[in-house]
């Protein structure tokens, strides 16, 4: 599944992170994403509309890749799956959550922010981590060190990253994409201002 997991992120470049309040708005707000050329999407499951978001946007996007963020439980990772996801995304990781994605068929990135826990995540075969919270955490210069010791592991940054500092991140060895949630803010999305979201998109795509 690491294989299935690096195919997705490889191609990201930039994750949008997406809390979606109307599952109407779902559907709209991927196509604008996707047409501004980021097709791989996390929906974060903070929101009762998170999981149709999720099944909608699976089902009528199929050039877009789906996944969930927030994953927390078990419980979590099988509703990701029955929604069609085809990733997901942990803030961290507990031994629990990390056995119950043993039995998914779908992969998971869990989440990481000192030596020990990316040293952990890599014993259970996680060449691939979220690496949150980025820039409290440390940001780059963190990445940097834990590049050293840590060579083979991948990451997908993400809290805090805005335009000002993507490419800051992309930059390093070290990370295979980045995630944020600027070109998809929630003003925007209330506002259903699906054009200004693309343009962001395509900025963003171009890092």
């Amino acid at each position: 599944m690491q294989k299935q997991l690096a195919e997705v992120l490889a191609q990201a470049g930039i994750v949008p992170v997406l809390v979606i309040n109307n599952s109407e708005d779902a559907l709209p707000l991927a196509r604008a994403l996707v047409e501004g050329g980021l097709n791989v999407l996390e929906v974060t499951l903070r929101t009762e509309a998170a999981l149709k978001a999720v099944e909608e946007i699976a089902r009528h996007l199929p050039d877009a890749h789906v996944g969930t963020g927030t994953v927390l439980n078990g419980a979590d990772l099988q509703r990701s799956v029955d929604a069609g996801a085809t990733f997901m995304v942990s803030p961290g990781a507990t031994e629990s959550l990390l056995d119950a994605a043993e039995n998914h068929p779908v992969p998971l990135l869990p989440g990481a922010a000192s030596a020990s826990e990316v040293m952990r995540l890599l014993e259970r075969g996680y060449r691939y981590q979220k690496f949150f919270p980025a820039e409290a955490a440390g940001g780059v210069a963190m990445l940097k060190s834990l590049a050293g010791p840590l060579s083979q592991v991948q990451f997908c940054p993400t809290g805090g990253i805005g335009p000002d500092n993507a490419a800051d991140y992309l930059a390093l060895p070290s990370v295979i994409c980045a995630g944020g949630s600027w070109m998809a803010s929630a003003k925007l999305v209330a506002e259903k201002n699906w054009d200004e979201i693309t343009r962001l998109a395509k900025a963003a795509a171009a890092l």
